[in-house]
């Protein structure tokens, strides 16, 4: 038994010493295979995400919206200042902001892809009127995104708010500026915006078209990248004067302003026409308030005019008109085209009906050729088109139009904003659904069409049904 133990002693020993010789001189035995597991997956590209899914016809736009004609771009709105857009194919931005948002940052060209941006109200108490504006820009994009696509180009919509207020408005306009891929601008709705915006516009060569701007300040400081579809104030004022004194009899006039310069600079119009016809103008007053009108009205009543005439925007008329019915003016009301909007019929009610206001972009329903227009705007957005959107889905057309032929002039590569800017100008025979526009040497439409229209209802629906008294064809001023 002993002899047993020692011989295994003696073979343990042996082998342990085996083992450390082998280890020493590098060998090492095969590790034991595991028990077989399952292949993990090759881990996958990076997927892009799924394309939103574009709105059905009739299916409004409010939250979340494809941008037309872009290959695959989401924006997620939540939108106080501007949108947000970069230049990539594909982009989803999400906003929370109060200023402005930036605009992207690629070259023009990019991937293939042109921007245009837009500038109006979007929202506040004007935007019933801004989105419009943008809706009727980015209809005419989508529409004709498929015949860029044959040319080897991406449209993409860039849509900012300016609120209504100027300081937005030219931070917005710097920003475009700032956009290499931006070549055409369509916008404003307040000519105080427009203004210093196109300051901008002008230092970075970049067209502008604007659906509805009527300053004369506009297209009179001669910047060869500033445009605009609609007549002038100079001329507006006139034609509502002369309406008023030669068609309503009208003998005294009360003048009231919301002092910017389209509200303010119309009324000035309105005044020295009245003036010139010996018409007694019994006051002229600027009013900043939205909502008590007590400290204007009271001089009213007491003037008792036979017109009160406001030189402004809906959102304020509106108020101050009921206001004053309420009050006992018995006056006629009267103003130009910063009235025309269903939230005024919304806003002033009864007092509204039968008031008479000038405009240079009538109803949609006016316009012969703007029925396709009219229903294609209603399936697309929900909501029926407000006055501007005609002249909006036309100033596109006319960005559109200078930015093809500029890319055939430049044999099909993508066109400098100076380029964009010539061909713009050059428009003389564009065909729209508001008619036909030619631009003279400084930007105006060279004939632009003057209407005057009385409100028939209360109800904000029947806004476009309104009746369309008189228009006048009207060359624009050569000096």
């Amino acid at each position: 038994m002993r002899r047993r133990l020692l011989l295994v002693s003696v073979l343990v020993s042996v082998l342990v010493i085996l083992t450390l010789v082998l280890a020493a001189c590098g060998g090492r035995p095969k590790p034991t295979a595991p028990a077989e597991q399952p292949a993990a997956e090759a881990p996958a590209a990076t997927e892009a995400p799924a394309a939103t899914e574009a709105p059905a016809a009739g299916e409004a736009v409010t939250e979340t919206e494809q941008a037309a004609g872009a290959e695959e771009v989401t924006t997620t709105e939540e939108v106080t200042g501007t949108e947000e857009v970069t230049g990539t194919e594909e982009v989803t931005a999400t906003e929370e902001s109060t200023g402005t948002a930036a605009a992207g940052e690629s070259a023009a060209g990019a991937g293939g892809t042109i921007k245009i941006a837009t500038q109006s109200p979007l929202s506040g108490p004007q935007s019933a009127v801004g989105v419009s504006i943008k809706n009727g820009a980015q209809l005419a994009m989508e529409q004709r995104a498929a015949e860029f696509q044959e040319l080897g180009v991406t449209l993409e919509l860039v849509p900012f708010d300016d609120q209504a207020t100027p300081d937005i408005g030219v931070a917005n306009a710097k920003q475009i500026a700032g956009d290499p891929g931006i070549l055409c601008m369509v916008g404003h709705y307040n000519s105080g915006v427009m203004i210093p915006s196109m300051e901008e516009y002008h230092a970075a060569g970049l067209a502008a078209v604007s659906p509805a701007n009527t300053n004369p300040v506009v297209t009179e400081r001669g910047y060869p990248e500033v445009n605009r579809v609609v007549g002038r104030d100079d001329i507006q004022g006139v034609v509502g004067e002369q309406f008023a004194f030669n068609d309503l009899g009208i003998k005294s006039v009360y003048i009231i302003h919301d002092k910017t310069a389209y509200g303010q600079g119309v009324a000035e119009f309105f005044r020295q026409a009245a003036e010139k016809d010996g018409m007694q103008v019994l006051g002229f007053e600027g009013t900043e308030e939205q909502a008590n009108f007590d400290s204007i009205i009271t001089p009213i009543v007491a003037a008792n005019p036979e017109l009160v005439y406001f030189g402004g925007i809906f959102s304020q008329a509106g108020i101050l008109f009921k206001q004053a019915r309420e009050k006992g003016v018995t006056a006629v009301f009267m103003g130009p085209d910063g009235l025309d909007s269903s939230e005024l019929a919304g806003l002033g009610g009864d007092a509204v009906v039968d008031m008479y206001y000038t405009t240079v972009a009538a109803p949609p329903s006016v316009y012969p050729e703007a029925a396709q227009f009219i229903q294609d705007y209603e399936a697309r957005f929900g909501e029926q088109a407000q006055p501007f959107s005609p002249q909006a889905y036309d100033s596109m057309n006319i960005c559109l139009d200078g930015i093809k032929r500029a890319l055939a002039a430049n044999g099909g590569d993508i066109p400098t904003r100076a380029q964009v800017a010539e061909q713009v100008r050059a428009t003389t025979d564009f065909h729209g659904i508001t008619g036909d526009v030619a631009f003279n040497s400084i930007g105006d439409k060279a004939v632009a069409t003057y209407f005057v229209l009385q409100v028939k209802s209360a109800d904000p629906a029947e806004w476009n049904n309104n009746e369309l008294v008189k228009s006048l064809d009207i060359e624009a001023p050569t000096e």
